[in-house]
């Protein structure tokens, strides 16, 4: 099985990601049940990434019910130092606008 050091979660609207080549789906099992999809592992721009859409293939997850601690082991099992978590989400500040990029 492959590994990457790099784990991408994505968000609502964000299923696959484009660019990826030699790519692998792998199915884990984790003490804490399944995540919420299979992990794509493949290569992005020369780099290791595996990636897992957080409310699974079609949003068929509700946020209230995403098996998070078995989308962080299942990531960790396949050697994932690095998460990037990308999220559609609102703010009740308005100095912070759509588009605007939050960290």
């Amino acid at each position: 099985m492959s590994t990457a050091k790099i784990g991408v979660i994505g968000g609502s609207g964000l299923y696959k990601m484009e660019g990826m080549t030699q790519i692998e789906e792998v199915k884990i099992n984790t003490p804490f049940g399944e995540p919420s999809e299979a992990i794509i592992l493949g290569k992005l721009e020369g780099v290791s990434v595996a990636f897992l859409p957080r409310h699974g293939k079609g949003h068929r997850i509700s946020p209230g019910e995403l098996p998070a601690r078995a989308n962080i082991y299942a990531l960790k099992s396949l050697g994932v130092e690095w998460i990037i978590s990308v999220s559609a989400v609102g703010s009740l500040k308005q100095e912070i606008q759509p588009l605007d990029l939050v960290i």
